[in-house]
């Protein structure tokens, strides 16, 4: 009986033994993951970190351009010269504001489709007659003109007896067109005569997109055939230069530029004076910004004007106004036709103001025309103004 139980206990013993072995080889197939090593200490043997600057995708180096005769840089780093112009992907100009129609869709629900629902009414009587009034107002078509408007409207309407939809959309078209004066002449004077290439200036007040306006222009110009230079005499405003550089290198136009705070007068010679040698079209000078009660900047301005016209006239003075602004762009607008004989208006902003009724007023104000209307931030969104397009879209369908 011991010699069972002694046996027994062996066999125990043989089996722990056995499970004591196995159990830990099992086990290291899934071995613990390892630390993570310690922080370098001082005085241990860590690479020390890398202090040049890493170059991320898009990293833009400069590269440094030529000296021009005025002393400033030119657009030397313009690969095609002016007049291989780069056109692809540029719209052309031709009905161009009919594809931006869509773009004047803030403008209908106030002035167009605002004036259409009041004059669909069964009775128009005095009240609906102020309400048109109002909005007309309110839409800066400006006092004399939304006077004239609304006693036509009245006496068409009374004496026609119109009351469908569409004889009154019709009604209303015809007088916001007679309003805009579609007689006036808004043809681009940018044709070179002779040896001479054609000068359009670009003036207005800060913050209303000259600059912007320069290189859309240039599309413009470049999609109808012509060859462009542009100069940068905007030399107070930090970077305007670079920024018209940027515009004109992407249609191929070189541009001539001046040292940061150097003379404009003396840059815009300089580029029309390029202009004329490479034979271009069109020579587009981009002026600095300017308020309106600034005497000492107008003046400024006046000499711009008057030092490039040593070479020849000016063929286009275009001023730039924010069409946000409403009548307070009118005051502005006065001033500078009296200092450089405004030739045309370039209404930017359009697209995002209720207020389309502003190219009512300053057209009537100043007797300039409006030749180019802005609608959006787009390169392609400045359209040639066309007063029978303008009002089919602002009327809406």
């Amino acid at each position: 009986m011991v010699y069972l139980y002694i046996a027994i206990a062996v066999v125990v013993l043989a089996i722990l033994l056995a499970v004591a072995l196995v159990v830990p080889r099992r086990g290291s197939r899934f071995p613990a993951p390892a630390a993570p090593p310690a922080e370098p200490n001082l005085g241990d043997d860590a690479e020390p970190p890398r202090d040049t600057p890493t170059r991320m995708v898009g990293t833009v180096v400069d590269v440094p351009a030529d000296t021009g005769p005025s002393g400033g840089a030119t657009a030397a780093t313009v690969e095609r010269p002016a007049g291989r112009a780069r056109r692809d992907g540029i719209a052309p100009t031709a009905r161009r504001l009919v594809r931006l129609r869509a773009r004047l869709a803030r403008s209908q629900s106030t002035l167009g489709r605002g004036l259409l629902s009041v004059l669909s009414r069964e009775n128009l009587d005095d009240d609906a007659w102020d309400e048109v009034e109002e909005t007309l107002l309110t839409a800066d078509v400006g006092v004399t003109a939304t006077t004239e408007i609304v006693e036509r409207l009245r006496t068409r309407t009374k004496v026609l007896g119109t009351r469908s939809q569409g004889e009154l959309r019709a009604l209303l078209a015809d007088e916001l067109v007679t309003a805009l004066q579609p007689e006036m002449d808004r043809t681009l004077h940018a044709t070179p005569s002779g040896e001479r290439p054609a000068v359009v200036m670009v003036v207005g007040v800060n913050g209303t997109g000259k600059t912007t306006t320069c290189g859309k222009l240039a599309r413009v110009l470049v999609a109808d055939g012509r060859t462009v230079l542009l100069g940068a005499a905007d030399t107070f405003r930090a970077a305007a230069a670079d920024q018209l550089q940027t515009w004109g290198s992407r249609v191929g136009a070189e541009t001539v530029r001046g040292p940061e705070g150097g003379d404009p007068a003396s840059v815009a010679f300089d580029a029309v004076r390029q202009g004329t040698e490479a034979k271009v079209d069109t020579v587009l000078i981009d002026t600095a910004g300017r308020l309106h009660t600034k005497v000492g900047l107008m003046d400024e301005l006046g000499k711009v004007k008057r030092v490039v016209e040593k070479q020849g006239p000016v063929d286009e003075t275009l001023l730039v106004l924010d069409a946000t602004t409403g009548q307070n762009g009118l005051t502005q607008a006065r001033v500078f036709t009296d200092v450089v004989d405004v030739t045309g208006i370039v209404l930017t902003k359009l697209d995002g103001t209720a207020k389309g009724g502003i190219v009512i007023s300053v057209q009537r104000e100043l007797g300039v025309p409006v030749k180019l209307v802005g609608l959006g931030e787009g390169a392609d969104d400045l359209a040639p103004f066309e007063p029978e397009t303008f009002v089919d879209a602002l009327l809406g369908d």
